[in-house]
């Protein structure tokens, strides 16, 4: 009897097969920083020239073209420690608006689930807008609706920091969660049709805003505690609460979020830089500084994240599951997984793996695409009752921004 077609193929052939018919939608990537910092584009786009191989980085439009990734969620990240994060978050929504601008035939912009849809079938990569860390909301609601009106759809509540109304993964807790203000931040997301980003949330702010919000919620760019004890990776118990959800759980390349060996010895690392590690030259010179006295950095693999994706698989269903591999110009993900066009690789493993198509096209993006339709239902839904929210941290919670 001949083999089928399929059975021909290798799995890498038909990882590339199945990513051509399908949108492959990556759930973070920090492009706009790497911009941003870069030495001598600065923030300009054109100048950073996305046309062109960065050897020194991990994204540009020729990988993206090679990775097939149909979607691409940028952060509008900024750092907690940056002066004017107002000013800063803007700016950074700008970076990915001029992206957009820059190159109309290769971007188009995404601001619904919709539009992922229409860009895999005219042949460009929906490009979608998350600001990641709240701290640019400087304690007030209504940057949320002018983020919302330039295109954002995705808020990752903080970052690295506790901030003055939620408590960071890889900071001292001083809330025990989520505040008041916290909590309408939360509802008001729901209201606007934005996604909720747990990504880089204490534990206890993941069950608070499982308690608060009426929408699915989304973990951008985490995997499972259990295989890696990360503070950023998300706990057994937050798991088998978004079982009986539609959230959806992105795993993420971050080596230390994969291997346990690579977060023991990279903890005193990120603890020495109070947990925000440069990007660039200055991070790979930082990177062999510290090996010379600590010793060689060991290495994630593909098979550590494939490893993570199962286990969260079993843990709360295929349909629960997207990527989300926090690329961010320095090369130092796990072994296959150096930069965007090696996506296709990590579907060849699960192709190995036994996966089926129909978990793989759910994976790669349609789970993704599915929760922003939830997402935006609801919104919907929110807005012909309730009018926007108001206020200021201190007309929730009783206290100034000082705290």
């Amino acid at each position: 009897m001949a083999r089928t077609k399929s059975a021909r193929r290798s799995p890498l052939q038909q990882a590339i097969a199945l990513l051509e018919r399908v949108p492959l939608v990556d759930g973070h990537n920090d492009l706009p920083w790497v911009i941003r910092q870069h030495p001598e584009a600065r923030g300009d786009v054109l100048r950073y020239n996305l046309k062109r191989v960065h050897k020194e980085s991990d994204t540009d439009i020729p990988r993206l073209r090679q990775g097939r990734v149909a979607g691409q969620v940028w952060a509008a990240y900024v750092a907690p420690a940056l002066p004017n994060p107002a000013r800063a978050t803007l700016e950074q929504i700008d970076v990915i608006l001029r992206l957009e601008a820059a190159h109309p035939d290769v971007f188009m912009p995404a601001r619904s689930a919709a539009d992922i849809l229409r860009a895999k079938k005219a042949g460009r990569i929906a490009s979608i807008i998350a600001v990641e860390g709240g701290i640019g909301l400087e304690n007030s609601l209504s940057p949320l609706r002018v983020w919302h009106a330039a295109g954002a759809r995705l808020l990752t509540l903080c970052h690295n920091t506790t901030l003055d109304w939620v408590d960071s993964a890889t900071d001292a807790p001083r809330h025990n969660g989520l505040t008041k203000f916290g909590r309408a931040v939360v509802r008001e997301l729901n209201r606007l049709g934005m996604m909720v980003d747990c990504a880089h949330v204490s534990a206890k702010v993941m069950h608070d805003v499982l308690d608060t919000s009426s929408a699915p919620i989304i973990f951008s760019h985490s995997n499972a505690r259990t295989l890696c004890s990360h503070p950023r990776n998300i706990p057994d118990d937050v798991l088998d609460r978004v079982k009986g959800t539609e959230s959806l759980v992105m795993a993420t390349f971050v080596p230390d979020f994969v291997s346990e060996e690579v977060r023991a010895w990279m903890k005193p690392l990120r603890e020495a830089y109070n947990k925000n590690l440069p990007t660039g030259a200055s991070w790979i010179q930082i990177l062999a500084e510290w090996e010379k006295s600590h010793g060689k950095r060991p290495v994630a693999t593909i098979a550590g994240v494939a490893d993570h994706i199962e286990y969260l698989a079993n843990r709360i269903g295929a349909r629960r599951l997207g990527i989300g591999s926090d690329y961010f110009g320095v090369p130092t993900k796990p072994v296959g997984l150096l930069d965007v066009s090696r996506f296709p690789h990590l579907f060849a493993e699960l192709i190995r793996r036994g996966w089926s198509e129909d978990n793989l096209a759910g994976l790669a993006g349609g789970n993704f695409i599915r929760l922003m339709r939830a997402v935006e239902r609801e919104g919907a839904r929110l807005r012909r009752t309730l009018r926007p929210l108001v206020g200021r941290i201190e007309d929730f919670d009783g206290m100034s921004a000082a705290g």
